[in-house]
């Protein structure tokens, strides 16, 4: 198996503080305000937002400006979600954080970039969309895989990222790891069994979800992609003809959450701002651009106007099943925990 390891490191800014035009001013005297007259935020997101943040940031910057007279400009940041992360603790300027998994945003709050109450600042825990993982394959599925038995199966080759920097990747191994649960019972000799024949599979790890996408789509490689489901609907949607999605029996509710970065929006006096570009991401007019680009709609009203897109009747465990993300990140992703365990074997 190979690894792709473009993992995103920043260097860390060195600022000095200094106070103009009421705000301060950040990394080499470039003020949050621009010339003209704009606030700038950055949203340090992870790989398969991008579509979804070009159209949200447009849209928000033209309503927040008819609403509050406002002209705010956001600057994007894509990666995968585990080394996004690691890159705000060394020093990324981020104002806020739009990141695959909880834990990812606790690294930053253990690192006392965060304020400890971020989770109950937005409603469902900070969560305005969410995810299943889904298979992808090409047209025609020549392997007939239809559920995660057939990824074990000789002769099946999967790409999926690296949970070591990808958030998609520890929601795909959990994904598995419950079935294989519920198959053997909770038998976690024969679940291990179950895991280690998957992973002995998977042919290209790549660092992120978009360059599993890339590895899968453009370059051709791989029978089946395991896949946010957003992700997927996109490839189908840009390559029409070329590729199907396969949804197994059971998959995971994936959660992405969001936060403002405090200590950087403070420095850089935008806390306003930030906040209410979180906030936003929670109204009827964001939750539909949030549906239009193939994630599900936490406001359940929205959601049903995407039923035709996305398998609600799906069986779903949740990262609740796992303990929360402490607890399961500390168990299965942590240097030495299950997930190294499986791969060195």
């Amino acid at each position: 198996m190979r690894r792709t390891g473009d993992r995103i490191r920043w260097a860390a800014c060195l600022c000095a503080a200094v106070f103009a035009l009421g705000l301060f001013v950040s990394c080499g005297g470039a003020s949050n305000v621009e010339d003209d007259g704009s606030i700038r935020i950055t949203n340090v997101s992870y790989d398969p937002t991008r579509e979804l943040y070009a159209d949200y940031n447009a849209w928000f910057s033209e309503a927040y400006g008819k609403e509050t007279g406002k002209r705010v400009k956001v600057v994007q940041s894509h990666g995968g979600s585990g080394s996004q992360a690691r890159s705000v603790v060394e020093g990324s300027d981020a104002d806020v954080v739009t990141l695959a998994l909880a834990h990812d945003i606790m690294l930053i709050q253990q690192n006392g970039l965060i304020d400890q109450d971020w989770m109950e600042r937005f409603p469902r825990q900070s969560s305005p969309y969410t995810s299943v993982i889904v298979f992808l394959v090409r047209s025609g599925n020549e392997k007939n895989i239809t559920g995660w038995d057939d990824l074990i199966r000789d002769g099946v080759d999967i790409i999926t990222p690296d949970p070591k920097s990808s958030g998609a990747a520890c929601w795909n191994f959990l994904a598995a790891w419950h079935y294989a649960s519920e198959k053997y019972g909770g038998d976690e000799r024969k679940i291990r069994r179950f895991m280690k024949k998957l992973y002995d599979n998977v042919s290209v790890m790549d660092s992120g979800a978009r360059g599993s996408t890339t590895t899968f789509v453009e370059n051709g490689q791989g029978d089946v992609m395991v896949s946010w489901e957003n992700e997927a609907l996109q490839t189908v949607s840009e390559y029409p003809g070329e590729y199907e999605i396969v949804c197994p029996a059971s998959s995971i509710l994936a959660q992405p959450s969001v936060a403002v970065v405090d200590d950087n929006a403070r420095r850089n006096g935008t806390e306003e701002v930030a906040r209410d570009y979180l906030a936003y991401l929670y109204t009827k007019e964001a939750q539909r651009i949030i549906g239009e680009h193939g994630y599900r709609p936490s406001d359940e009203d929205i959601l049903k106007e995407f039923s035709g897109t996305f398998d609600l009747d799906m069986k779903l465990c949740s990262i609740d099943d796992f303990g929360g993300w402490e607890k399961a990140y500390e168990s299965y992703f942590a240097d030495g925990g299950v997930f190294d365990e499986i791969m060195e074997q």
